[in-house]
């Protein structure tokens, strides 16, 4: 199993910059390429709340802006105080867009408190749409 402890500090490091005013879940991502280059995001909302974006699809369009394609896992946290009962899982869209991206067996790391858990990508999206 990978060390997933710097990919999770910077997924705690994005949280701090996220805009929830609406929500005030504050969720942060950090996305591990497979050449070792760690991309951020985290959650903007809008009062038009079709045009909040997920911290998850943040730190993928940064990743891809800078022509990187190939990913090998992401952390999340979020929550206010990051419940180690509902760690922030990815939403149904931010897993579509990850299944685009990436092969089954990418990691998806949930952070809550001191609590870690890793799921792959197919067990939490299994199916995904695909042209």
């Amino acid at each position: 199993m990978r060390d997933y402890t710097l990919l999770i500090e910077s997924a705690k490091e994005a949280q701090g910059n996220s805009y929830a005013p609406y929500s005030n879940y504050n969720v942060g991502a950090a996305l591990l390429c497979e050449n070792g280059k760690i991309y951020k995001g985290c959650n903007v909302e809008n009062a038009s709340y079709g045009a909040t974006i997920c911290a998850e699809r943040a730190a993928i369009a940064s990743a891809i802006s800078a022509g990187e394609r190939k990913f090998v896992a992401i952390a999340i946290v979020g929550g206010e105080h990051m419940s180690s009962e509902a760690p922030a899982f990815p939403c149904g869209i931010c897993r579509q867009a990850l299944s685009e991206l990436c092969d089954d067996d990418f990691d998806i790391v949930l952070c809550s408190d001191d609590k870690t858990k890793i799921y792959k990508l197919d067990k939490l999206f299994p199916n995904g749409f695909k042209l």
